[in-house]
Formats: C-alpha cells, sequence, structure tokens
C-alpha cells in the first residue's frame, strides 16, 4: 500500500476544509475501510459521546454546494443526495479506526492520518497563494513534499512535551519521526502491540524491534505477509527509545503502545558517544 494511495485513490484528494478544519466525507472514509456508508454511520450513532463536534458534523446546505464546486476527482456522490452528509476530522478518523476494530481500518488509518499530517503541515509552510496553485494544478509531486517536510525536521526543537489525552499529536510525532528513516529504523520498548506493528507495516523500512515482551500471534500474523523486522528479545534496557538510520537517536519517556495516555516526553538526543554506545549494547 503506498503511503498517500489506497487502491489507486490519491487521499489527498479525498480530503476537503469545511469551517476551517480539514475533514473527509463519510462516505470516502466508508469506501477507504471497505465498509458501507450506513455501517460508518450506525458506529458514530451508537458511540455519539466519542464523536463531539470536533470529530464528526453533518455540513450544511451551503457547505455542500462549496464542496460540490471545488476542484475534485474523489466522490462518487456528487449527484443527487436525500440527506447532507457527514463529515469526519482525523481525529474523527482516529476514534473510527479503534471502534471498527479490523485488519484493513488499522491499515488504512494509518495512510488516511499521513494525509493529514502532510496537508497541515504543508499547508502551514506555504503561501495562500502557493496552496491556491497547487489545489488548481494536482502536479505537486507527493515524494517531494515528504522530504521537504522531513528535512525541516533537524530545525526544529528537539524537546516535545505531551499532556496526558493528547493521543493524536503523539502519535504524529511518532510517525514523523520514523518516516526520516531512509534505510533502518530501530525501536527499544519493553512493550510492543499490534499498533505498532500495524505503523512498520505502512513504513516498509528494514526495523529491528528490541523488546521483552511482544505478543507471539500478532507477531506470526505480521510474518506471514510482511519480512521488514527482526525481534531481538532481551531485558537490557528500561527506557524507550528510536534510532533513525543508526544516526539519529530519540529518547521516550513512555511506551509507544501508551503515547498520550500520561503526560511524557519525547527528546532527540544529539550525543553521538551515547548513540554508539547504545547501538553496541544492541549489537547494532
Amino acid at each position: 500500500m503506498n503511503e498517500l494511495m489506497i487502491s489507486g485513490i490519491k487521499i489527498e484528494d479525498l480530503i476537503y476544509e469545511v469551517r476551517g478544519k480539514h475533514v473527509m466525507l463519510a462516505s470516502d472514509v466508508a469506501k477507504l475501510y471497505q465498509v458501507e456508508t450506513k455501517a460508518l454511520n450506525q458506529v458514530v450513532k451508537r458511540n455519539l459521546s466519542r464523536f463531539p463536534e470536533d470529530f464528526c458534523f453533518q455540513i450544511t446546505q451551503e457547505e455542500w454546494n462549496n464542496l460540490r464546486s471545488q476542484f475534485v476527482t474523489s466522490s462518487e456522490i456528487w449527484g443527487g443526495i436525500r440527506y447532507l452528509p457527514y463529515v469526519f476530522t482525523e481525529h474523527g478518523v482516529m476514534m473510527l479506526s479503534g471502534l471498527l476494530k479490523s485488519e484493513i481500518a488499522a491499515k488504512v488509518n494509518v495512510a488516511i492520518i499521513k494525509a493529514f499530517v502532510l496537508m497541515r503541515k504543508y499547508i502551514a509552510s506555504n503561501t495562500l497563494e502557493d496552496r491556491i496553485s497547487n489545489i488548481e494544478t494536482k502536479l505537486i509531486d507527493h515524494d517531494h513534499k515528504f522530504e521537504l517536510i522531513f528535512d525541516k525536521m533537524d530545525n526544529e526543537k528537539v524537546h516535545h512535551l505531551f499532556f496526558d489525552g493528547a493521543i493524536y499529536d503523539a502519535y504524529s510525532l511518532l510517525c514523523d519521526i520514523l518516516n526520516q528513516a531512509k534505510e533502518n529504523i530501530i525501536i527499544v520498548d519493553n512493550y510492543i502491540d499490534k499498533n505498532i506493528l500495524d505503523v512498520f507495516a505502512s513504513i516498509q523500512k528494514d526495523v529491528i524491534i528490541v523488546t521483552q515482551n511482544i505478543n507471539k500471534k500478532d507477531l506470526e500474523m505480521y510474518e506471514k505477509q510482511y519480512q521488514n523486522i527482526k525481534i531481538i528479545q532481551n531485558n537490557f534496557f528500561h527506557d524507550r527509545f528510536i534510532i533513525i538510520d543508526k544516526k539519529h537517536l530519540y529518547h521516550c519517556g513512555a511506551s509507544f503502545k501508551d503515547l498520550g495516555k500520561k503526560c511524557f516526553a519525547i527528546t532527540k538526543m544529539e550525543d553521538k558517544e551515547i548513540l554508539e554506545n547504545l547501538l553496541a549494547k544492541i549489537g547494532g
């Protein structure tokens, strides 16, 4: 699965701006998750308390008319409709993935969230004129945009503090860090779960996981389809680390499966001697 495409569909083409938020139509989300729109709406109705307005909302007739006037190639429902559609923000998409609890939803969710993150960062780094030109021409190369974004990370702050509840922001930063990798990734974390394996399936870089605990069934199922991870089981480490291309080291104050559940920090460590000693301990 391409990081920004699913079944030949460009995920960015499914993201629109409504009320100053980037959103996706419920029908498009359902198509990507391979479920019926009706089934998706039923999940929301059964879990209304989990979908506040900044997660999901029904658009007005005026907003619908504005959407139809945009230059799009994505949705198949631009004709007559009986009901005004619902839209999901990136937070709503993440909530849906957890509620659907399907293998397809978990994999597709990673690609969708990356598209939201890319869109937000790209817009923040360009002028309004540049953004309008991009929307009209659709000629921006996706891989080139990723390179521009990740190359800038070296100039960004190296300390990131997250308070409890900042689950999406923590997950987003983790994806940004991992996607810097050009060759390989080393993860040191004593508790690896399926959610982290889902991330590695979408990144498709060589990954070494140093851990004490990993679900054998999850690992067995993963290795039947993907061959990009190697497991080193030991209990040498207490803290969590990410090593990118054996050049960049990050320290994480929480297990990756618990990102955002409590207050914690992710810090980029610039000391090369520490990196070399850590690689020697791992055997990398």
